[in-house]
């Protein structure tokens, strides 16, 4: 059969809420009552958005559907995985003797006969749920499945200072969690992290047990930290490696210089080689982020030029260009035979 992606058939983020999920519905389920509608698919459509509003709208429904759908695209072949049969199985059995209602999305009689319906794709996962539950407490025996919780990611930006020195961070975020009733429900969370010494942008600080709770007796998936790194104003990484310009004036380039420059871990000596360009990578060595084998810290040259603004630095402007008057600093671009 093939997976559905319940979220694009409401045109909804997997972040949406459980407000964001019923302001969309009630939209959308206006715009395709088949009753009313003058769309040309308006019947597949409103059945379409039931069964996944049955779902999405469903704390432990949704936890079991993201789980499951992590690495599926709509459309893609897919079959649940063992351990999912099986339990639905075994929770079909401790059901037999009720009866499990299909009323669909809404209250009998609000839309009439539409919407009750469900695809094969809805049977195979929740049938063994028992549909008019939406959520509630699992009674003793009637565990689903057991299943190892889902690894999420979250992106979180840091100095480079934090890379340097290390920090502890708090993180806030809405996740999943398991009541001790056996509900699935969205609930704030303030976890408290280590940032590393040495973490790169594009490497991700791992929290274990603190993504989607498990199913039945699975444990919690894992948090993945994806870092990034906050723009600075004065650093930028590269690996392990750290740059920053360097502003230099005229006279420093061509003559040389020592001047005092800062970086991460304090201030150092920068010698400025006589003759220097813009733009030249002046290296010091073990300066970048740590590590095992630390990255190198590099001051990239910028050349600054003085402001005309007086008579007398017109007036060595006007010198200078006097004293270098055969120097042409647009002879690379002359005219080698009409080439580009």
């Amino acid at each position: 059969m093939e997976f559905k992606d319940y979220y694009q058939v409401m045109g909804l983020e997997r972040s949406a809420t459980p407000e964001d999920i019923k302001r969309t519905h009630r939209k959308l389920a206006r715009k395709y009552h088949p009753d009313v509608s003058k769309e040309k698919d308006a019947e597949a459509r409103f059945k379409e958005l039931a069964e996944a509003y049955e779902v999405l709208k469903d704390p432990e429904k949704r936890a079991a559907y993201d789980q499951l759908g992590a690495d599926y695209k709509a459309g893609q072949d897919f079959r649940p995985p063992p351990e999912w049969a099986s339990s639905r199985r075994s929770s079909n059995a401790s059901h037999s003797s009720s009866s499990w209602s299909r009323s669909g999305t809404f209250p009998e009689g609000q839309f009439g006969e539409h919407g009750a319906d469900h695809s094969e794709f809805f049977e195979s996962l929740f049938r063994g749920m028992g549909g008019g539950s939406h959520g509630g407490p699992r009674q003793h025996g009637q565990d689903m499945f057991d299943m190892h919780g889902q690894d999420q990611h979250a992106k979180i930006q840091i100095s480079i200072e934090d890379s340097y020195n290390g920090a502890t961070r708090t993180l806030q975020l809405r996740m999943p969690q398991e009541s001790s009733d056996g509900r699935v429900q969205i609930q704030d969370r303030s976890i408290e992290f280590v940032i590393p010494k040495g973490i790169r942008a594009g490497q991700h600080i791992r929290l274990a047990a603190q993504g989607a709770p498990g199913m039945g007796k699975g444990s919690p998936g894992d948090l993945y930290l994806d870092v990034e790194f906050l723009p600075h104003p004065r650093y930028r990484a590269e690996g392990l490696d750290v740059y920053m310009d360097l502003p230099v004036s005229p006279w420093e380039m061509a003559l040389g210089a020592e001047v005092e420059a800062p970086t991460p871990t304090g201030r150092v000596e920068v010698k400025i080689p006589s003759g220097s360009a813009a733009g030249r990578k002046l290296r010091v060595r073990g300066r970048g982020l740590p590590g095992k084998t630390a990255g190198d810290f590099y001051f990239v040259l910028k050349l600054v030029l003085p402001a005309a603004d007086t008579a007398s630095s017109k007036k060595a402007y006007e010198d200078m260009a006097a004293a270098f008057k055969s120097f042409d600093p647009r002879a690379a671009l002359q005219d080698t035979g009409g080439q580009a």
